[in-house]
């Protein structure tokens, strides 16, 4: 059994590089143009490999519309899941070895490690993006390389602020606040009623995703748009004073805090106030436990607040497919991505999964998962609210590794938790940028 974590995708990575140096339209929408001509393959077979899922309604959906695409068309798909952080090695090893699953639907920007071995899907994504009322603009960002879509959004693992609505209004607060000032004062508030918030400030991929929207919230960055190391600004130490004024209202313990830390705390009914996908209301609302399902109706969500930048600067957990050029039939897998993309299979989908991943084509807004239940409305705008993990550079082997170090999370965790002062916290972080961004 391989055992890699996401940093050994990017050390293998980097070191194999550095070493060879229908469906129908959607209404008051323009033509769609014509579906690409693919001639699937004489016994086409194809294996795909996709994280494992987080709500159940997700993979029993995922695996229906597969069925569908094996009964149009006789080809069979094979689906082989996996914990989310382990797609990314596997994937890396398939690369490097030339054989493995032909189809990954993986995290961020894991494709632009190795662009050059995968499919041309321009045609499939052009398509769905002209029928669909066109792609996000970090869609784009995250699946094109010089022109070219090297893979197909799939859209985001939204995280919203995840809160209990009678905590807030005993706090003080009608609302849930818009702004970074309005949010620290909850915060305060809520500590003081012994209703405490937490937020993940250990290695954690997803739920320590808060820590960029909190830089970028007030207009630090970590690269420019030339990829130079530009952390080390008075933006930047601004945002790590606002974090040593949040610390201290959250639940002892969050500097140790993983991915699944901030949603054990919040069912347990240790916080109030944290950031998550819809999964915690998924996953309150169908509990067998009556003390857990009681939490659902006082469960409510909200975005991100704007900082002084004055508009969303979010990150969430942003997942696309790709294909590998070693498999044998590309026409089946180009296929099989744009019917399980058709709004047909991906909206009965999204409706069962409660709305956890957040569409990346605009047509989806229409969506009735977004209003069946008010709860899940928040969760709509993810991926129209957010920025790429390596603004305001480009993606590749440093934006990945970058994010696999965790460079931006142990930074703020620093200065929040007064291990070491804002500048000697993004000093640090300034020398790790720089090593980084030299590859």
């Amino acid at each position: 059994m391989w055992k890699f974590t996401r940093r050994d995708v990017i050390k293998t990575t980097i070191g194999a590089a550095a070493a060879s140096a229908g469906g129908a339209l959607l209404p008051g929408h323009v033509m769609a143009q014509q579906a690409p001509k693919l001639e699937i393959e004489k016994g086409a077979k194809l294996r795909l490999l996709r994280w494992s899922q987080f709500v159940q309604g997700d993979i029993d959906t995922w695996m229906a519309n597969t069925k569908k695409f094996t009964e149009k068309t006789g080809v069979e798909v094979r689906v082989d899941r996996e914990a989310w952080p382990d797609v990314a090695p596997k994937a890396s090893v398939a690369a490097n070895v030339g054989s493995g699953p032909d189809i990954i639907l993986d995290f961020f920007d894991v494709p632009h490690l190795f662009a050059d071995k995968l499919v041309d899907l321009t045609d499939i994504a052009t398509y769905l993006g002209d029928k669909y009322g066109g792609w996000f603009p970090v869609a784009e960002r995250y699946a094109k390389r010089d022109g070219r879509w090297i893979g197909l959004p799939l859209g985001a693992a939204g995280a919203c602020m995840v809160y209990r609505k009678s905590h807030v209004e005993a706090a003080g607060f009608k609302e849930f606040p818009k702004d970074t000032d309005g949010f620290l004062k909850l915060c305060q508030a809520l500590h003081a009623k012994g209703t405490p918030a937490g937020f993940a400030l250990g290695n954690a991929v997803g739920d320590g995703s808060w820590t960029y929207w909190l830089i970028w919230a007030f207009g630090g960055k970590i690269v420019d748009d030339n990829n130079n190391v530009v952390i080390n600004s008075p933006e930047t130490i601004k945002a790590l004073e606002y974090a040593k004024q949040l610390y201290p209202t959250f639940i002892p313990g969050t500097l140790g805090w993983l991915d699944p830390n901030n949603n054990k705390a919040f069912l347990d009914g240790q916080v109030s106030l944290t950031n998550n996908g819809i999964s915690v209301y998924y996953a309150a609302k169908n509990s067998q436990d009556p003390k857990i399902k009681a939490l659902a109706d006082d469960i409510e969500h909200a975005n991100f607040p704007i900082g002084p930048v004055g508009r969303p600067t979010e990150l969430h957990l942003f997942s696309q497919a790709y294909v590998f050029k070693y498999c044998k039939f590309p026409n089946a897998a180009k296929a099989y991505l744009q019917f399980m993309w058709e709004k047909e299979q991906y909206e009965p989908w999204q409706e069962a999964s409660i709305g956890y991943i957040t569409h990346p084509l605009k047509g989806y807004e229409q969506n009735k998962v977004w209003s069946s239940d008010p709860k899940a409305l928040p969760y709509r705008d993810t991926v129209k609210n957010m920025l790429w993990h390596g603004y305001s550079g480009q993606l590749g082997y440093s934006s990945a590794a970058a994010l696999n170090d965790y460079i931006v999370n142990n930074m703020v965790a620093q200065a929040a938790s007064g291990s070491k002062t804002p500048k000697e916290a993004v000093e640090e972080a300034e020398k790790r940028l720089l090593r980084v961004y030299k590859v």
